[in-house]
């Protein structure tokens, strides 16, 4: 069992390294990964299916710690969810939703205490992190959570036509799993209509496409170069599949 970190923290930042020490307060030996600390900001429903897609493709057994939490601080609750085998730990905003939606099984409790000291602006530390390593170290459940009969926020499961994530080389992440779509359709997004490919081999050097990216959703990419510069795309942009 690992417990793997998703927040929008930043990986350059201050934040993720207290939140790594206090994992290894209270679960020391237990590895660590940073799955992702560029999650798009603020945008919990653009997270979301991120993280779904990302947990789908990963072994059972580990603990998430997500942190997109524009609410911290607010009466949002805080929540530790089971579903399909994995474990996801943070606030109960819509993060886990998407997971929770798709999942065939799921078990559910809500975070009613914890250590003494908290932040108000930091629960990713001195809630989160905690909880995650009681988990991790199979010290859960505990005196801090109390079974609920499902999360409090919901977001559907369904697919979500629009970027949600885009990566360092300008590759556009949609919220669209590609399962099942035919390979002669076409995308459209940014006013532009893209064919599909299946690498960024298949087409010449400039060229736009759409593909199955290894996440298994629907990418827009531009052979050496980059799809979110040169077609004007962004979190949030609407894509569709043309007529």
């Amino acid at each position: 069992m690992a417990i793997l970190l998703f927040t929008d923290f930043g990986a350059d930042d201050l934040y993720v390294g207290q939140v790594e020490a206090m994992l290894d307060r209270y679960a020391p030996g237990v590895r660590v990964i940073d799955l992702l600390h560029e999650a798009p900001p603020f945008n919990v429903r653009a997270s979301a299916h991120l993280l779904a897609a990302l947990a789908q493709a990963l072994p059972r057994g580990h603990v998430f710690v997500g942190v997109v939490d524009p609410g911290v601080g607010s009466d949002r609750g805080a929540v530790v969810l089971r579903a399909d085998g994995r474990w996801y730990v943070g606030p109960d905003n819509g993060l886990f939703s998407v997971v929770a939606a798709r999942a065939a099984s799921k078990s559910v409790w809500r975070i009613t205490g914890h250590p003494p000291g908290v932040s108000p602006s930091f629960h990713g530390r001195d809630i989160f992190a905690p909880m995650a390593a009681a988990v991790a170290t199979d010290d859960f459940p505990n005196e801090n959570v109390a079974p609920a009969a499902d999360l409090a926020t919901h977001l559907d499961g369904e697919d979500l036509a629009e970027v949600i994530y885009v990566d360092h080389y300008g590759n556009c992440f949609t919220g669209i799993r590609a399962r099942g779509v035919p390979e002669t359709s076409r995308l459209v997004a940014g006013a532009r209509e893209f064919a599909h490919a299946r690498v960024f081999a298949a087409v010449e050097p400039g060229t736009a496409f759409w593909y199955e990216n290894s996440s298994g959703l629907v990418e827009i990419a531009v052979n050496h170069g980059s799809a979110a510069a040169e077609l004007g795309l962004a979190v949030g942009t609407s894509v569709a599949w043309a007529d």
